[in-house]
């Protein structure tokens, strides 16, 4: 805006700086994933071509911007960054789609993503917060793989088999699996039970 009476509207944006000498965690959602699963008949707990699907597009953000070092999922100046990882993980997925689900073309409403970014003062702090998400990974597929075991083996519905899993431990849960469908959780693939990890050399 060259000297408008306009120009005042640039007093809006925000220095978006990050910290120097920080370990930048760029973390990835996807939005409206709960209806996107449904549309597109996710094979419930897991879908093993939705997770390769995510990697692969996480494998393809890796190599086309060279800073990033690692890439951990379950299944993003500041404001640049983030877009930048975003959009890209956005493009591979919807242009990698095919490739996993080859007979469900995407309509609208179409995958997005959302994303925020978190400074980590050091190493520590970093592996404090891979390890945060590999437990709640952990946390929610044996909860997922209990409650879907529930509805699809044990034809429960899923109102009843949400009431059965509230206030249930992690032990109940492998006793439910174990002694009602013989599913021991341990030897489920390690994917669904830790994530997975990307790294550069």
């Amino acid at each position: 805006m060259a000297k408008s009476k306009y120009e005042y509207v640039k007093s809006f944006e925000q220095n978006t700086s990050l910290l120097p000498n920080t370990y930048l965690v760029v973390r990835i959602d996807g939005r409206g994933f709960h209806h996107l699963s449904s549309k597109y008949n996710f094979e419930k707990p897991n879908d093993v071509r939705a997770l390769d699907l995510m990697n692969a597009s996480a494998v393809a953000v890796m190599k086309e911007i060279p800073d990033l070092v690692m890439a951990y999922g379950i299944s993003d100046e500041f404001s640049k960054i983030l877009t930048t990882i975003v959009a890209t993980f956005t493009s591979y997925y919807v242009h990698l789609w095919p490739s996993y689900f080859p007979s469900e073309p995407l309509s609208p409403p179409m995958p997005s993503f959302d994303g925020r970014v978190v400074m980590y003062p050091s190493k520590h702090n970093l592996r404090h917060y891979m390890s945060w998400r590999q437990v709640d990974c952990h946390i929610n597929n044996l909860y997922n793989t209990t409650f879907w075991a529930l509805v699809q083996k044990g034809h429960m519905g899923t109102t009843e088999a949400e009431e059965m899993l509230k206030g249930t431990l992690a032990a109940d849960k492998n006793e439910i699996l174990f002694s009602k469908f013989g599913i021991n959780y341990n030897n489920e693939p390690e994917q669904f039970r830790k994530g997975s990890v990307i790294f550069r050399d």
